[in-house]
C-alpha cells in the first residue's frame, strides 16, 4: 500500500538543484497540461501525499502541484486513470517519467535532488535502517492508521457507513499494538526512528500518525518518548509547514457526506482497501 487511495552507495543523478518553489498550481481538472517539469498529483488528505509534500517543500524541490480531491472523487475519473491507471495518489511526473508508489517517489526524489544526506544516507547500514522502517510500516502502522481514520470518522461521516463499535474497539487494539512495536522497536530511546538525525522514515512515520490524530485518538497520550519524538519530528520539518501539510487531515470530522452516487462508486473501493 505504497501510495494511497485517499498512497551498496546510492548515485544521485544531476537534475535540477534546489531553488524556489514553483507556484502551486489550481486544482487538478483532470485535463492534461503542458509539460511543466516536475508534476505532483496529491491530495493532502492521504498520509503518504503528505509525505511527499513536506519532503520536497523542506528541501526546496521546485514543482508544479496537481490537486487531486479524493472526497470529490477525481482520481476515479477516467481522466485521472490516464495519469495513474491505479487511480491513487500520489503520483509524479517528471517530463515523461512517472511513478505512483509514495515511496519509490521519496527515494526519486532523494536521489535526484541533493538533499541533505540524513533523510537517506549513503551509509549503507544506515541506509539499510531506513529501507526496514519503510518495508515495515505498508502491512503495520499505515493499514493500522487508515483503519482508525476511517472507521472512526470517513465511514460514518463521509459515506453515511455505520461502524458497530466492536469492529472500532478491534482497530483502536491492533493501533495500539502497531505502536507499541514502533516505540519498542523502532524509535527505543533514540532521537529518532533510525538514529540521531531525521530521515525518510521518521517523516513517513509522522504523517502516518497523523491520520488517527485527524479523527480525535489520542495516539501520544501516555507515550511520552512517542510523543517528544513528535516534537522533534515537527521541529526538523518546520512548525509552519507541518501545520500547513496537516490542515485538511485535522478538519477530517467536518467533512460533507458524499452524494449517493459518489458513495455507491466509492464504497466498494474503500471497504476493499481497509479490510
Amino acid at each position: 500500500m505504497g501510495s494511497g487511495a485517499w498512497g551498496a552507495g546510492r548515485a544521485r543523478p544531476c537534475g535540477r538543484g534546489p531553488g524556489p518553489l514553483s507556484p502551486v498550481s489550481p486544482a487538478w481538472r483532470g485535463r492534461s497540461a503542458p509539460a511543466m517539469g516536475l508534476e505532483l498529483y496529491l491530495d493532502l488528505l492521504s498520509q503518504p501525499c503528505r509525505a511527499v509534500y513536506i519532503f520536497a517543500k523542506k528541501n526546496r524541490i521546485p514543482f508544479e502541484l496537481r490537486t487531486v480531491d479524493l472526497r470529490k472523487g477525481q482520481h476515479l475519473s477516467d481522466a485521472f486513470a490516464q495519469v495513474n491507471p491505479l487511480q491513487k495518489v500520489p503520483v509524479l511526473k517528471d517530463g515523461d517519467f512517472v511513478l505512483t508508489e509514495s515511496v519509490a517517489i521519496l527515494l526519486y526524489l532523494a536521489r535526484k535532488y541533493k538533499v541533505p544526506d540524513h533523510w537517506y544516507p549513503q551509509d549503507p547500514q544506515a541506509c539499510a535502517r531506513v529501507d526496514e522502517y519503510l518495508a515495515w510500516q505498508h502491512t503495520a502502522l499505515r493499514r493500522n492508521c487508515l483503519r482508525a481514520l476511517w472507521h472512526k470518522v470517513m465511514l460514518p461521516v463521509f459515506l453515511g457507513e455505520l461502524v458497530s463499535p466492536e469492529t472500532l474497539a478491534a482497530t483502536l487494539a491492533e493501533l495500539d499494538v502497531a505502536l507499541q512495536v514502533l516505540e519498542g522497536k523502532f524509535l527505543q530511546d533514540k532521537a529518532f526512528l533510525t538514529g540521531p538525525h531525521v530521515s525518510l522514515a521518521d517523516l513517513v512515520a509522522i504523517t502516518e500518525l497523523m491520520h488517527p490524530v485527524g479523527a480525535g485518538c489520542q495516539v501520544f497520550k501516555g507515550r511520552p518518548k512517542l510523543a517528544a519524538w513528535r516534537q522533534r519530528v515537527e521541529a526538523a520539518v518546520g512548525e509552519a509547514l507541518f501545520q500547513e501539510a496537516h490542515e485538511v487531515i485535522l478538519k477530517a470530522k467536518d467533512s460533507q457526506p458524499a452524494d449517493p452516487t459518489l458513495k455507491q462508486k466509492m464504497l466498494p473501493k474503500v471497504l476493499a482497501m481497509i479490510q
